[in-house]
């Protein structure tokens, strides 16, 4: 995705969620002013909406950006009509156990490539970095932290692969396996695009 103003919008309430504008002026080294002329304009193209939230107290409300159906479209999406289509012919024509075997070999296939990229990392804040550095490369806009209890948090801001992962959720079952297995680590979810969060985010605890 080219770096222009919008784009950079886009990108900003993708992995930092809703902004005010004042937010992504300072975000963008822009006035607040000159924010809000290009939001309006992006809302005109349907690529972000605004949304009045309460302020605490009897501060005044304020207007949280968001991105539109839409704005999530300018991320790819690994041909996403495409693949829906061809998981609904696999299973009509060959059944589910057919897709089950895809799902399966998909994982065997992955879990290994990961483990190569992995190499020799053998504590866990190192295979957290690398995993999310892979992630990221697949076009997951992954992104990770440590928190106080030693757990870590790695949170994927977009899924290239979400009409398949819509159209069989298998796929984000063998993806949480993958982590579990790739990481060596027990590892929770608690976030989930398809179930209407703005990333998925998994929780990743040492054993």
């Amino acid at each position: 995705m080219r770096q222009s103003p919008a784009n950079r919008i886009l990108i900003l309430i993708k992995t930092d969620g809703p902004q005010l504008a004042a937010a992504i002026g300072d975000a963008l080294g822009i006035s607040g002013e000159a924010a809000r002329q290009q939001l309006s304009k992006m809302a005109e193209e349907r690529l972000v909406e605004p949304v009045t939230v309460a302020a605490a107290g009897r501060g005044r409300p304020r207007q949280l950006w968001h991105l539109t159906a839409s704005g999530n479209r300018q991320f790819p999406d690994g041909h996403a009509e495409l693949t829906a289509n061809l998981l609904g012919t696999l299973v009509e024509q060959l059944g589910p156990a057919a897709l089950d075997t895809v799902i399966s070999a998909r994982e065997a296939e992955t879990l290994q490539r990961y483990r190569q990229e992995l190499g020799s990392a053998d504590d866990l804040a190192t295979r957290v970095e690398a995993l999310a550095g892979i992630r990221t490369r697949e076009g997951y806009m992954a992104d990770y932290w440590q928190e106080e209890d030693s757990s870590f948090m790695l949170v994927e801001n977009h899924c290239p692969i979400c009409a398949a992962a819509t159209a069989c959720a298998g796929f984000c079952r063998s993806e949480l396996e993958t982590f579990r297995a790739v990481l060596g680590a027990d590892i929770e979810r608690s976030e989930h695009i398809l179930l209407g969060a703005r990333r998925c985010a998994y929780r990743v605890t040492p054993r």
